[in-house]
């Protein structure tokens, strides 16, 4: 009887544990809460998205923004607006039991409201890139060591990335222009914490943030010698007032990168390592190599 008793109260103990609810605090600060493990998710920044499948939970996806286009599968995914402008009337319609966000959607309110459970996650740095995977983990009921695991293959790409950057390469001053405004790419950044490790110079200092907008003049003047930037915002770069005379220009250390190769750097996520080659692979050209784009 005394054996029979331990054994009832060890299941209930079990029970327990797996009706515990799955916990993690979001960049708001709020403690979110799952009573079980997500099965329709809603994510609408492509860098959620992105670390979703990677842990292996892209078959739960059920919606994305329109610019959460990899893995391939979720292409075929209903689109839910974007992540600024989200479209909450398609977000409900999906019935999710969790939808991922970042800060600047400004849903997260309206959707809990509506009684549906929102994270609010968006790494700036790559340590907070390796605690969004570990939050999102978390939340997936995705064992840590799987969320470790995830990290340190990508930490590990970087390092690789790295060893490859020739030492007549390293110091090099870099401009990377985000998108248009323009807006850099500062030393804060996960972008710019990536060129560091490349042995790059940031010309965009981390005191004036991570993604600052600055003057086409702050660049004539700091003169890099290798200028990272999408096509679309490098058209007619050249042309700008004074960059003929940047080094990188004169040089031709423009590295124009395709809308491929711009998903891949822009993103905080788990293609951080491919990031770090195709940043890698601009520093190692010679001066005065052909502009194009990278491949």
């Amino acid at each position: 009887m005394r054996r029979l008793l331990l054994w009832t109260l060890a299941l209930c103990a079990a029970g327990g544990a797996l009706a515990a609810p799955l916990e993690a605090v979001d960049d708001r600060g709020t403690t979110v809460r799952l009573a079980a493990p997500p099965q329709r998710i809603v994510s609408i920044l492509p860098s959620l998205t992105e670390t979703v499948c990677e842990l292996g939970a892209c078959g739960r996806l059920v919606g994305v923004d329109r610019y959460s286009n990899w893995p391939a599968p979720v292409r075929a995914l209903p689109l839910v607006g974007g992540g600024i402008d989200p479209n909450v009337e398609a977000i409900v319609a999906l019935k999710p039991d969790l939808v991922l966000a970042a800060p600047s959607s400004r849903v997260a309110s309206r959707l809990e409201s509506l009684g549906i459970t929102v994270a609010v996650l968006e790494p700036k740095n790559q340590a907070g890139m390796q605690r969004v995977i570990g939050q999102v983990a978390r939340l997936l009921d995705v064992p840590p060591a799987e969320a470790d695991a995830l990290w340190r293959r990508i930490d590990a790409g970087v390092n690789a990335a790295a060893e490859s950057v020739p030492a007549t390469a390293r110091g090099a001053r870099v401009y990377f222009e985000v998108n248009n405004g323009p807006y850099a790419a500062g030393e804060s950044s996960f972008m710019g914490e990536t060129m560091a490790r490349l042995g790059a110079r940031n010309i965009i200092p981390a005191a004036l943030g991570p993604f600052p907008k600055i003057s086409p003049e702050f660049v004539v003047r700091a003169d890099p010698q290798v200028i990272m930037v999408g096509q679309r915002s490098g058209q007619g770069l050249e042309q700008r007032p004074g960059w003929a005379a940047i080094r990188a220009v004169r040089e031709r250390r423009v590295c124009r990168f395709d809308a491929e190769q711009s998903d891949i750097l822009v993103r905080p996520g788990p293609r951080m390592a491919e990031a770090a080659r195709l940043m890698a692979d601009c520093l190692a050209r010679r001066p005065a190599a052909d502009a194009g784009a990278v491949r």
